[in-house]
């Protein structure tokens, strides 16, 4: 019957002359392998004790194993429950690319593809890795912009990558029809590698570098003990380790629940078909490399003398595997498939046909349909889990082949130093929480596998699952208002329209709908008042006999007197920024401290970890879902607020960076006098219930002084013209705090011994090699987001962090690490975007002063940076 329906969709179409159904089907293999071939189990040997237990035995917990072991850590345990590569690895399409949109996880992506370069030399087992490059086709402007976007995040990266012209794509896959074919993204280190050698040779090596491999050993029970190891039982026995690894694919989810976690994971089931021998295929001299078809969502490659062909189907299409979440995954499942369904994946066959003519005339000689493990926003899970001692994930790899080498180091480096190698918190299980739903897993799962080749936007917001129940208590007011952004489980406003105004979400990587409103929200604050909801912002209360001694230890300033406030910064052992968060003493040993909405449980495990580690005697508690956050800003912020309180706010009695509790219009508040605007400004800390209240007495007396809403976006253009760093921009795991300008932050003579401080000292020692700088940027209708590359005399020297169009100077403005031979006020470089280099010029940061440091040259009688002229004028 689906012969028929495919026969009748094209003259010609695809032949089927087999259907794989629920069984084992003939597995594809580049290497020849025959059915069965595997190493054979490990001897019945047995450990009581490990270092590191590692459920699963996929690609990626053999790879772990692997890399443990050959770092030289003892006593690594793997248990697969029945045997390796069963589950999503064995039937997997083995594709490899360099090709990441994530700046960090390019580096994965590398580490894996060189592992896999040299693996069957060291190991000495056929691994079947083919490198015959890949391209994405783009048949449409935008996606020409799109390759000229990812062009400049991969020009500072190691990465080969190059936009093609349609000769080119020709002459390396010449059965294209070039109709459409307007350009094409090539990475010549691209192809495939047979999954299943792949893991035999990881675990081949895992042994001869002396990890345990035990299977069938399924885990049965996880037992948390008091001093943070854990007894993992099995059919075979007991294992005492110091940490576990989930890395159970999709039974990873039953791990978790083992110790009372809901891993918000989900399988999805993904299709490909593979074909017989293709005359025209058979002809060529070279391998093809893999194609990409983004706009008719399918990869296809090579297989022996003919295609193999996988789509990814549209939402409403795609079948998700949900009753394994409701219900469990099926005990016996392991090597088996799911039924095919080929009507589900027509419309993609039918825009292959038209793309490879040739595919017309071939037979299906097998179709795959098989489990992977996807997590809502299509990213895996990779770190140790909050609230659970040496619990570690490795888990929702929907592309687990390319990802399974580089991953393996990297957990690997990060268990045995104690940091990340470098920064991943976009894999960050943590990421997710109590928020997080089934029915929003389902939901974003859904779209992420829909929307695997959309265009990638800068900004770009996904609305599947939204909201969550994490709103703030602002959000029923605003919604109407705004366009709104999802921080964490949180809807934030990212900037406002009035009326008349195009409301359209309308990504782009110009200069769109929300250019001129954003400049409207940064003239309200900059001249007179506005209202912004950081509900989001992650809110910690520590207290306790050593919260101080605690505190000392985790940050780099000092602690902050009683009533006031400062910006601290947590180091790595390597002195690098592993977070930066807001401490303010409000009462003798009582600490609240806050953090970014997309740190909250990041940030909440390390402190947490600090504090068992060194045996501290601390309450520590997360607040963040309690409380709401108003920040008010502008020059007559003051003024609307004291209309509403009879505590005094003049600037004499309530200083920059000091916090009180009082009540405004009978609210209670925690108010802090600080600002990420660089401006006047108070952030409100308050009961969650009570934001919309306080929000509408706050706005009713600012009607005289003007008061209006700004977002998110405001917000960011803002903060560079005071040269306020952020943290996951300039500042993160890949930098230190010296090189970011963050020296006023870090008090090296402290008597603590804080974390990172003896790096530190080493690290300024010796040297800084680059500097962070600030640049104007002289472009058209595009401006820096960050990641850009930095060209000089025809060389890339640098990366842009962040960037916005500055509203002061109407120009372009970013932040951008450089090497120090270069930091110098008025130093010429450039900026690439979209495929352009545009001049830059480095500026004395910053752009404009903060409000506090213009208030205390007016009182020294001397101008501000708001009164000198041109180039520094504010043209509001």
């Amino acid at each position: 019957m689906l012969h028929c329906h495919l026969a009748m969709l094209r003259p010609g179409a695809l032949r089927l002359r087999g259907l794989a159904l629920r069984g084992s089907p003939r597995r594809p293999s580049s290497a020849g392998l025959q059915e069965g071939q595997e190493s054979p189990a490990s001897p019945p040997e047995w450990k009581d004790r490990a270092e590191t237990v590692i459920i699963g035995g996929g690609c990626v917990g053999v790879s772990l194993a692997y890399h443990l072991a050959k770092a030289g850590m003892r006593d690594v345990v793997l248990m697969e429950k029945s045997e390796l590569t069963a589950g999503s690895t064995w039937h997997a399409a083995g594709l490899t690319t360099y090709f990441h949109p994530g700046i960090n996880l390019k580096k994965i992506h590398y580490d894996s593809i060189k592992l896999y370069e040299r693996l069957e030399e060291e190991t000495g087992q056929v691994v079947g890795f083919h490198q015959p490059g890949s391209i994405r086709l783009a048949t449409t402007p935008v996606r020409v912009d799109e390759f000229k976007y990812q062009m400049t995040r991969t020009n500072w990266h190691a990465t080969e990558q190059y936009i093609i012209e349609p000769e080119k794509i020709h002459e390396l896959f010449p059965l294209l029809n070039m109709n459409k074919i307007l350009a094409g993204l090539y990475n010549p280190g691209d192809g495939h590698i047979d999954p299943y050698s792949l893991t035999m040779a990881l675990a081949a090596g895992a042994r001869k570098y002396g990890a345990l491999l035990k299977y069938p050993a399924p885990v049965t029970s996880l037992k948390p003990r008091p001093d943070g190891t854990w007894d993992v039982e099995t059919p075979q026995g007991s294992v005492r380790a110091n940490r576990i690894v989930n890395a159970a694919g999709f039974w990873a989810r039953e791990v978790g629940k083992m110790i009372g976690l809901d891993h918000p994971l989900i399988p999805v089931q993904h299709q490909y078909v593979v074909t017989s021998t293709i005359p025209e295929v058979k002809a060529l001299k070279r391998e093809l490399p893999v194609l990409r078809d983004l706009e008719g969502s399918y990869y296809l490659r090579q297989e022996r003398d003919g295609l193999l062909f996988g789509p990814y189907e549209s939402q409403e299409k795609m079948k998700l595997q949900a009753s394994w979440v409701t219900h469990g995954v099926p005990p016996g499942f392991g090597k088996e498939l799911f039924e095919s369904d080929l009507d589900r994946i027509s419309d993609h066959l039918e825009a292959a046909m038209e793309m490879i003519p040739v595919l017309k005339k071939a037979d299906i000689i097998n179709v795959v349909n098989g489990p992977i493990t996807y997590s809502p926003d299509i990213l895996p899970m990779v770190g140790p889990h909050q609230g659970v001692r040496n619990y570690w994930v490795a888990t929702g790899f929907g592309y687990g082949i390319i990802h399974a080498g580089g991953v393996g180091k990297f957990l690997s480096d990060w268990i045995l130093h104690g940091e990340p190698p470098f920064d991943l918190i976009e894999l960050d299980p943590n990421r997710y929480g109590k928020w997080t739903t089934t029915q929003y897993t389902e939901a974003k799962a859904r779209e992420s596998y829909g929307f695997n080749n959309i265009v990638g936007y800068p900004k770009e917001e996904r609305f599947a699952g939204r909201p969550t129940q994490r709103v703030s208590g602002l959000y029923k007011t605003l919604k109407s208002k705004c366009s709104m952004g999802f921080h964490a489980g949180w809807e934030q406003p990212h900037w406002f329209y009035k009326p008349g105004q195009d409301t359209q979400y309308r990504p782009s990587f110009r200069r769109t709908n929300w250019f001129e409103p954003v400049g409207s929200e940064y003239k309200q604050v900059m001249q007179r008042v506005g209202v912004i909801d950081l509900s989001p912002f992650g809110k910690f209360n520590i207290k306790g006999r050593d919260s101080t001694q605690l505190l000392d230890h985790l940050f780099a300033n000092v602690i902050p007197k009683v009533g006031f406030t400062n910006i601290s910064h947590m180091l790595t052992p390597r002195g690098r920024v592993y977070a930066e968060l807001t401490v303010s003493q409000q009462s003798p040993g009582e600490f609240l401290l806050i953090t970014g909405s997309g740190s909250e449980l990041h940030d909440l495990r390390w402190i947490e970890e600090a504090a068992f580690r060194g045996g501290y005697d601390v309450e520590i508690q997360n607040i963040t879902d309690e409380f709401g956050v108003l920040g008010v800003a502008g020059p007559y912020a003051r003024r609307v607020l004291q209309k509403l309180t009879s505590e005094d706010l003049s600037d004499d009695v309530f200083k920059f960076l000091q916090t009180k509790s009082f009540n405004i219009s009978d609210i209670p508040v925690t108010a802090i006098r600080i600002s990420y605007t660089g401006e006047l400004g108070w952030e409100l800390y308050h009961r969650r219930e009570d934001s919309a209240t306080l929000y509408e007495r706050i706005m009713s007396a600012g009607q005289e002084e003007g008061i209006g809403d700004f977002g998110t976006y405001a917000l960011n253009a803002l903060r560079l013209e005071k040269a306020f760093r952020a943290w996951g921009s300039e500042m993160n795991c890949d930098t230190n705090p010296l090189e970011a300008g963050l020296e006023y932050f870090v008090k090296l003579n402290k008597p603590a011994d804080f974390i990172g401080k003896q790096a530190l000292k080493q690290i300024k020692a010796e040297g800084l090699k680059r500097r962070l700088v600030c640049l104007t940027v002289a472009t058209d209708d595009v401006d820096p987001e960050g990641n850009e590359s930095i060209w000089y005399k025809g060389k890339v020297v640098g990366n842009t962090t962040s960037g916005s169009y500055s509203y002061s100077i109407q120009k372009s403005l970013a932040f951008a690490y450089v090497p120090v031979q270069l930091s110098e006020v008025g130093q010429q470089v450039e900026v690439e975007l979209l495929g352009k280099n545009y001049p830059a010029t480095i500026i004395q940061e910053p752009l404009v002063l903060t409000e506090p440091a213009r208030a205390r040259l007016q009182k020294d009688g001397k101008k501000t940076n708001l009164e000198k002229g041109p180039s520094r004028t504010t043209k509001l």
